[in-house]
């Protein structure tokens, strides 16, 4: 175990910084599934309410039925 003195930082002193970070443009990243999946949700959204207001499910409103 360490042993602190007058010299160590308290946690409370010292200031944390990640920089500047540039979110990705391409690719599988956290930031493009948080798009995704927000999307996703939408669109269950929409088909539910469609399935709501028009009685009938998406088959049916799409003529396959």
């Amino acid at each position: 175990m360490t042993k602190l003195d007058a010299s160590t930082p308290s946690p409370d002193s010292v200031e944390v910084t990640q920089g500047d970070v540039e979110e990705p443009s391409f690719g599988w990243n956290p930031y493009s599934e948080l798009v995704n999946g927000r999307l996703a949700m939408l669109a269950v959204l929409g088909l539910v309410l469609l399935e709501w207001f028009t009685k009938q499910d998406l088959f049916t409103w799409l003529g396959f039925r």
